[in-house]
């Protein structure tokens, strides 16, 4: 299993980024995807889910009307659309898979 996330980066408040996590080594299609994130000193957190099954998503309540979690199937790749980004979004985001994470991709919201 191998998760590679991209599209992080530094974003001004109020900005929006789109985070790409590009799977392999499984069936991307039968799998729950989800996206987690970590801030500086704190516990990683659950963003968003995605279900294998009808595309179904699930969000926190502290991030919903914020984020967007797709997917392409085709493509073996989960997508997070972030905006209206402050700075408390500040973390790495990571994705998931079956218990496994890929590297991350760091988010920074600043002016």
């Amino acid at each position: 299993v191998q998760l590679v996330e991209s599209g992080g980066g530094l974003v001004q408040p109020g900005g929006s980024l789109r985070l790409s996590c590009a799977a392999s080594g499984f069936t991307f299609s039968n799998y729950d995807m989800r996206w987690y994130r970590q801030a500086p000193g704190k516990e990683r957190e659950l963003v968003a889910l995605i279900a294998s099954i009808g595309g179904i998503t699930h969000y926190p309540d502290s991030m919903k009307g914020r984020v967007t979690i797709s997917r392409d199937n085709a493509k073996n790749t989960v997508y997070l659309q972030m905006n209206n980004l402050n700075p408390e979004d500040t973390a790495v985001y990571y994705c998931n898979a079956m218990g496994h994470w890929g590297q991350g991709t760091p988010v920074t919201v600043s002016s």
